[in-house]
């Protein structure tokens, strides 16, 4: 990562998290309220090969013991009323801002993996995680429908491990090296402004 990237992260963040703090507290206060603590949910994920951290979310789901793996068809179920409201506005990535700042993250790039998956596929990740992971990108935008409607149809944790690991990573892999090779300060911001306005082209062609 480059100086003036992390320089943007920082300060950018620094400023969402001021602006939209009051709006954290409501939807804090809402899911304590809705659901009953904790209000985060926090999972570990993969910075680069060796190096982990806790990405932190608003709660969304039910809590289960020895709960793993993506969410697929089989967790459907456990996704509260206000939890689907949050996903689907992504309004639980809010506290992401806070890994932003410690500099776990940034605002564009793969997403981060989780360890289990790393494990599995080491020399793709040893490529992918040579970017900094973050909230948004390339991959992210253009897969993450498809990839939920593939989840969808699972009804095991093991039928959604077997279509995640086998469907989903290489495709997210391909997209994520494609961002790397072609990634510019401009179509960084485009990618965060897609992530908010969903009708902008996301063809590299035009933001070179």
């Amino acid at each position: 990562m480059t100086f003036g990237k992390r320089l943007t992260d920082l300060v950018l963040a620094l400023v969402m998290f001021v602006v939209l703090l009051p709006l954290m507290v409501v939807i804090g206060l809402a899911v304590l309220v809705r659901d009953g603590p904790p209000i985060f949910y926090g999972h570990r994920r993969v910075s680069r090969p060796g190096k982990e951290f806790t990405l932190w979310k608003f709660r969304t789901m039910r809590r289960v013991r020895n709960d793993h793996g993506v969410s697929g068809g089989h967790k459907r179920r456990r996704v509260t009323p206000l939890g689907r409201f949050l996903r689907h506005h992504r309004l639980d990535e809010f506290p992401q801002l806070i890994n932003v700042i410690r500099g776990d993250i940034s605002f564009v790039g793969p997403r981060p993996p989780d360890p289990r998956y790393v494990e599995m596929f080491p020399e793709l990740y040893a490529e992918v995680l040579k970017m900094r992971p973050g909230i948004t990108g390339l991959a992210t935008l253009s897969y993450h429908k498809h990839e939920e409607r593939l989840l969808s149809k699972c009804r095991t944790a093991a039928e959604t491990e077997e279509v995640y690991t086998r469907r989903c990573v290489p495709r997210k892999a391909q997209l994520d090296m494609l961002y790397a090779e072609h990634r510019t300060f401009c179509y960084d911001i485009l990618l965060m402004l897609r992530t908010v306005f969903r009708s902008l082209p996301l063809h590299l062609s035009r933001w070179r």
